[in-house]
């Protein structure tokens, strides 16, 4: 099998993936209307009991997901707002879509996140309101709590990425500066009627972490906080306002965020309507139809990615050398989210990191391709959702002057795969599932 071949296959199983999770398919597939009735999983809503009904969104879908509502709602809609990453639109029609910077929060941000509110501190117990919530929708509602600012919100949020932490570590400091997170936008639709449509982009799908749960009891506290600053030691990284604030919540001083036995959340409906098994699924269907005898190896796939790569690429090399775990031509397929602590000044993201890794692991090694895409389009600040590499990628990159072992250590993954034209180019796909890798052994 050539690797065109192997690449093109790659790609379609990739692609297989995303089409899985369309955004729009995953509204319409839990939300069902028959005239004044409106059914989600077991509950059956009547829309004529309603006076109003608002949508209001934050996440990289949330545009599609918006979409996706104005039709099956269609004249019973009263009015929206959603905030989303610049360039992942969509076009609504009762809905307002308000731009804004991820993954670190900016004052569109801040506006946005301020008509949101101003909407929801309007509604009453004859109004509905549907949430939609998706991977991104932390960075794009950032209400600053307390004395906190967009500055401090900023900082803290690029210390967390930059330390290696995981995103329920991020997520758990985020929900405690937030006045909307951890539940605290439940809090302000009640007592109207709240239904949260949720994309998960986190492992295991943990309703409290996807977007830093806004609309669910928050499990963390103040002082799961200040253990997470101490164990990355960022009592110099973090603005000392951030500091104070969480010791206050520590000393009781400020109120936590609602816990489960709040009233905010007896009528909130949480569903899941997409997540990465899904398209991990998708993916391996595509591939057994391909030809390949195909292994999903985890969901749940977590770390520091280097060190992650390497484990892919040592079952590749058991699969050459004996066959195990599954014979060839194989197909390895793994979801999930991975970490970079960074050390450079390269450009670049956890999946092109990855696929640097790994191109360095196989290198000399035929009949072999690795891809890994974030299934929104973007991996880290480019433009690429990821990278493909083969055997041969190190020694085509020598020839082009790039040293990999260099570029990985500067975490400029980017600027090597450019050059190469092995980026994985998508552009937003107006979803986000984490993670897709797929490994293919000819």
């Amino acid at each position: 099998m050539s690797s065109e071949k192997l690449r093109s296959d790659a790609r379609e199983i990739f692609e297989a993936g995303l089409k899985a999770v369309d955004p729009i398919n995953a509204v319409k597939n839990h939300i069902k209307r028959d005239g004044n009735k409106l059914r989600l999983q077991d509950v059956e809503y009547e829309l004529g009991d309603y006076e109003n009904i608002y949508v209001v969104g934050m996440g990289k879908a949330a545009a599609s997901m918006a979409k996706a509502i104005e039709e099956v709602l269609g004249d019973k809609l009263t009015h929206g707002i959603v905030n989303v990453k610049y360039g992942h639109t969509a076009p609504l029609n009762k809905i307002k879509t308000n731009e804004a910077a991820h993954p670190v929060p900016d004052e569109a941000g801040i506006a946005g996140s301020k008509e949101i509110i101003e909407l929801l501190k309007k509604t009453s117990e004859k109004d509905l309101v549907i949430c939609l919530i998706s991977g991104g929708g932390s960075a794009l509602l950032p209400s600053p709590a307390g004395n906190l600012t967009l500055e401090d919100k900023q900082a803290v949020t690029k210390a967390l990425l930059e330390c290696g932490a995981d995103i329920h570590e991020i997520n758990s400091i985020r929900k405690q500066i937030s006045a909307v997170k951890g539940g605290r936008l439940a809090a302000l639709v009640y007592p109207s009627r709240l239904i949260s449509l949720i994309l998960s982009d986190v492992i295991g799908d943990d309703l409290d972490v996807i977007a830093s749960g806004p609309t669910v009891p928050d499990t963390h506290t103040f002082h799961d906080c200040r253990n997470i600053i101490e164990k990355y030691k960022l009592d110099e990284r973090v603005p000392k306002r951030v500091i104070d604030y969480i010791e206050k919540g520590c000393d009781g001083e400020i109120e936590d965020t609602p816990k489960a036995d709040s009233p905010v959340f007896e009528s909130t409906q949480n569903i899941v309507v997409g997540s990465n098994i899904i398209a991990v699924s998708a993916a391996k269907e595509k591939a057994s139809e391909l030809g390949y005898n195909t292994l999903v190896l985890s969901t749940f796939i977590h770390g520091e990615t280097e060190e992650v790569a390497k484990v892919h690429t040592a079952i590749v090399k058991e699969i050459k050398s004996s066959g195990n775990p599954v014979k060839k031509p194989a197909c390895i397929i793994s979801g999930g989210e991975t970490t970079v602590t960074i050390e450079g000044k390269g450009l670049g993201g956890r999946n092109q990191e990855f696929v640097l890794a790994a191109a360095i692991d196989i290198e000399g090694l035929d009949n072999t391709i690795v891809l890994s895409g974030g299934t929104d389009g973007n991996d880290g600040p480019t433009d690429a959702a990821g990278a493909i590499a083969d055997g041969t990628t190190i020694n085509r990159a020598g020839k082009l002057g790039l040293n990999a072992y260099q570029h990985l250590c500067e975490n400029n993954s980017y600027n090597f795969f450019k050059p190469l034209g092995d980026l994985l180019i998508t552009g937003p796909t107006n979803t986000n599932v984490m993670d897709l890798r797929v490994l293919l052994v000819s």
